[in-house]
Order: structure tokens, then sequence, then C-alpha cells
């Protein structure tokens, strides 16, 4: 482990910064559009979108996958330096992943909102901007270096999910957008005191706030005890994590669903994240110390997720259940620190934002088609004959669900579930059990609303016309690409999981 590079790379171009404007300056073209030019909303929003796209094969070009346990595109420059904070982003092969999988999906989720809204072009326009300024904020999110930074934007990118959730949603959109914020807020404000404390044990100075100069901190026990608490605590409810995911079913069901597959295919990650690259590294003595209560944890989400999702009714609540459920097979690789298992879960945190967005944007798909707009299951039946491209798209979102063999959420589950095995056999016995409850909740989903005659009313609903085939072929070839060769992508996770794990198990033995 002592050849690991892991020190900060800076970039010759502002890669990550570039990201970042080019969303937040669409925003602001797409708000500000003269009215007898709105019509344009939706190519100018993609325009900017697909920007980023080639931006970020860019930042793939400059990024030097053999040294990716390293931050390498990196940036600092002094942001407030009397309270020791410093805009600091840089990125490894883990964070240039979730980079990636946020501006994948952004020009995806625009042309699935494209019809959404019908002819009201003005609620076009700002659910659009607020898509754009979400894409800012989930590079941000994954490339900050200073604590302070990434706090501020962990509680910023809570403003546009709470308005695209509240302004654009369903009936029961209003609670359901309440609920997500204040589970937010509430896990925010425990991570501020952390936060502050953290801040106040570090060297402090004009860049107090660095992750590097807050990492390998002499703490005493009790202190680095409770500062971890405040961090997991926040980071499980983005996660989410038993027993604090009550408020996903409610915004899954209420937003959008290009909504939710941002939320949950990506901004969602932000927990899991923060556990892999905050709690670990800062915290390593109080994350060893928490490992077996949080793998329990992480354990009952995955069989409780999946029993839930198993009983839903209504298509979008089954599918934050199913998350709930692959969420803590990701805790469970972080917290068993062995190098399979954290590489596997940092590879399962890309595959489930693959596989649940395009579940997401699919299930939009059906739900906009029926004639009121149902979301409840039993209310489809036969789809499988009137439109057989989205029923076929909706069976390899489903299996890859349940991680089938060629499709890459396969990949990373059984990473995680052999990875774990030495750490915690007990805990990977039961946790592998939801597979036989995975396969039920999809294949039961999938024969109840397409398989068997058309129910009435659902016999001559349009197939996937050419815009939907763009917005789920790119997800649907990634999952299969990276299920047959994923050594691309193992590539920028094996580095970053060496660090971590070695990073772990010297905090054990100093501790000991």
């Amino acid at each position: 482990m002592d050849n690991l590079v892991t020190e900060n790379v800076t970039a010759s171009f502002p890669w990550l910064t570039a990201l970042v404007l080019v969303s937040v300056v669409g925003a602001v073209v797409v708000w500000a559009l003269p009215r007898g030019a709105r019509q344009h909303v939706r190519t100018t929003a993609l325009g900017f979108s697909l920007v980023n796209v080639g931006l970020l094969v860019g930042a793939f070009l400059a990024f030097d996958t053999s040294a990716a346990g390293s931050h390498q595109l990196y940036e600092q420059h002094s942001w407030i330096p009397q309270i020791g904070t410093s805009y600091a982003v840089g990125v490894d092969g883990v964070g240039l992943l979730l980079v990636a999988l946020g501006v994948v999906l952004v020009p995806l989720v625009i042309l699935a909102a494209w019809r959404e809204q019908g002819d009201d072009v003005e609620k076009l326009r700002h659910y659009l901007a607020l898509t754009l300024v979400t894409a800012a904020f989930m590079t941000l999110i994954f490339a900050a270096r200073d604590v302070f930074l990434f706090y501020v934007v962990f509680e910023a990118m809570l403003i546009p999910i709470y308005f695209m959730i509240g302004a654009f949603g369903g009936a029961q959109r209003r609670g359901a957008a309440v609920k997500f914020l204040l589970f937010s807020l509430a896990g925010g404000l425990v991570m501020l005191v952390a936060v502050i404390a953290l801040y106040i044990h570090g060297p402090g100075g004009a860049e107090g706030f660095l992750v590097e100069n807050l990492t390998g901190l002499e703490l005493s026990q009790t202190a680095e005890r409770l500062m971890f608490v405040g961090f997991f605590l926040a980071f499980a409810i983005k996660a989410p994590m038993f027993p604090v995911h009550t408020w996903l079913p409610d915004a899954a069901q209420q937003a959008p669903a290009g909504t939710s597959a941002l939320l949950v295919g990506v901004l969602d990650k932000v927990g899991t994240f923060g556990m892999l690259t905050l709690c670990l590294p800062l915290f390593p003595a109080a994350s060893a110390w928490a490992a077996p209560v949080v793998i329990v944890l992480a354990v009952v989400s995955i069989i409780y997720g999946a029993l839930l999702a198993l009983g839903q009714t209504d298509l979008m609540r089954l599918i934050a259940y199913t998350s709930v459920s692959h969420f803590g097979f990701i805790v469970l690789g972080i917290f068993a620190t062995t190098q399979t298992s954290v590489a596997g879960a940092s590879f399962y945190m890309v595959n489930h934002g693959l596989s649940t967005g395009l579940l997401f944007l699919v299930a939009g798909m059906i739900v906009a088609r029926h004639p009121s707009r149902s979301q409840r299951i039993s209310d489809y039946g036969g789809l499988q004959r009137v439109v057989p491209v989205i029923a076929g798209v909706f069976l390899v979102a489903g299996l890859s669900a349940l991680s089938l063999p060629g499709l890459s959420p396969f990949v990373s589950e059984i990473m995680v579930l052999i990875g774990s095995y030495s750490a915690a056999p007990a805990a990977v016995i039961v946790a592998a059990t939801a597979v036989i409850l995975a396969a039920l909740y999809i294949l039961l989903t999938y024969q109840r609303i397409f398989t068997g005659p058309p129910r009435d009313g659902l016999t001559e609903l349009p197939d996937a016309v050419g815009r939907e085939r763009w917005v789920v072929a790119p997800l649907i070839v990634l999952m299969l690409v990276l299920g047959f060769y994923p050594r691309p992508a193992l590539d920028l996770v094996e580095q970053p999981a060496d660090v971590t794990v070695s990073t772990q198990h010297a905090s054990e033995g100093s501790a000991s």
C-alpha cells in the first residue's frame, strides 16, 4: 500500500469548475430567455447539458487512471480565509465516476421532461432551469475537498429539489417536499455542529477546513465518536438508511419521474459518498467502533426495503423501497472495509444510479400514458402487447435491479457480498436472501403491468417515440458494457479503495 499516490494533482484546465459554471450559466439563460424565444427553452437546456457531456470527456482524458487514488483535476482558491475555508475541488476515481453519473443523467432527464408540462412553456422553463442548477450542485458536492464547502453545497442542493418536488409533483407534493426538507435540514444541523467541532480540533488557519488538513488529527475517543455520529446521521438520512428513510417513498411518489431519477440515482449517493470519503478517513477509529452497528442497520435496510417493495401498490414507491434495499448493500460494503467490498460499494453507487435512473424514467413513461396518470400497479395490465418497447425497457431495468449477470449491478453486488464475507459472514448470509426478494418484487410487478390481456382503456396507447428511446438507450448500453467489461470502472475505484482500507487498518493498528 505504500506506493499509492494520494496527493492532490493540480489541473491544467479547470474542468470541474467549468462543469459547474456551464450548468449555472445554462440555468440563468433558460430563466432569462425573452418571451418570444421561450419556445426554444427545451433545446437551450439540452444544449448546455450536452456541453457538459463534452467537458466530461475532456475531464476523463485529463485524468490519470494509473493514479486514481489521488485527487486530480485539483483547484484551490481562498474563499473566506477568516474562517479557514477555501474553494477546493478535485476528484479521485470514485468522485469522477459520480460526477460522470450526474452529467450523463441530466440531458436524459431534460429529454424525458420534453412534454411533461404539456404546452405550459413557462412552467417547463422553471423546471429545466432548476434541473441545471441541480446539475451544478451534483458536480460540486462530489468534487469538494473543503469540509465547509461540502457542507454548504450539501445544504444548498436541497433548494432546487424542494421546488422540483413541491411545484411540479403530484397531488400531495407540498407535504412530500416539506418532509424531504425537514429530514434533510435536521441531518444538516447535526452535521454543522460536527463540522464546527472538527475545525476547532484541527490546525486552523486560512486552510483549516481542507480535508487533507483535517485527516489524521489526534482526537480524544469521545470527541471523535461524537463527530462521527454527527456526520454519519446526516449521511444516513441522505442515503437513505433505515430507520431515517421515511421521507424517500413520499418524495419519490410525488416528484416528477426525472426529479426522482436525479434525487435517488445521484443526489442520494452524497450519503454513501460522504461515509466513504469523510467518515472513514476523518474518523477512522470511530468508524471501526461503529461498524458492527452500521452493518446491522445496513442489513436491516436491505431486507426491510425489499419486503416493503414487495408489498407496494404504487409503482414509484416500489422503486423507492428497492433503493432503500440497494443502499443497504452499499453501506455494508463500505463498513466491511475490505478492498473488494469498498471497491464494490463504490462501483455499486454508479450502477445503482444507472439502474434506478432507468427504472424511474421508464416508469414515468408508463404513468404518462395512463388516461388518469395513475401510479397504481393494479390499474395496468397487458401492456406488453400494446407498448412492447416500453415493456422491454422496463424488463431490462428490472433485471438490472435484481442484479442479473450480464448487467453492471451484478458485478458490484457480488463484489460487496464476497468482499464483506470475511468481515461479517452472518450479515452477508442474511443480506443475500434479498436477491430472492428482488426477483419477486421485480417479476411480479412486470407480470401485473405487462402480461395478460390489456385492460379497458389501455389498448390504444402509443409505444416509445424516438425521443424516449434516446432517453433510455444510453443507460441500457452503459449497463451492458459495464456488465460484460467492467474493467474501466474498476480501474477507477480500486486505488481509492486501497487508500481507504490502508488508512482504516493503519488507524486500527495504532489504536491497538
